[in-house]
């Protein structure tokens, strides 16, 4: 049976990674609580194309 809860799971891709022109795409799956948390998710984390840490937003 599935879980019940406010906990659902979201997308972080990378800011910076469409603008440099680099193939391929930095992302990261996280949860979030979307009753405490409405908006989107924005985090810092290590882009290994780019080598350093890039804003990643939630997606979708």
């Amino acid at each position: 049976m599935a879980k019940k809860g406010n906990r659902v799971q979201v997308i972080l891709e990378c800011t910076e990674h469409k603008d440099s022109g680099v193939a391929g795409m930095s992302r990261y799956i996280t949860t979030k609580n979307k009753k405490n948390t409405t908006e989107r998710l924005e985090m810092k984390k290590f882009n290994p194309v780019l080598k350093r840490v890039t804003v990643h937003k939630e997606i979708k």
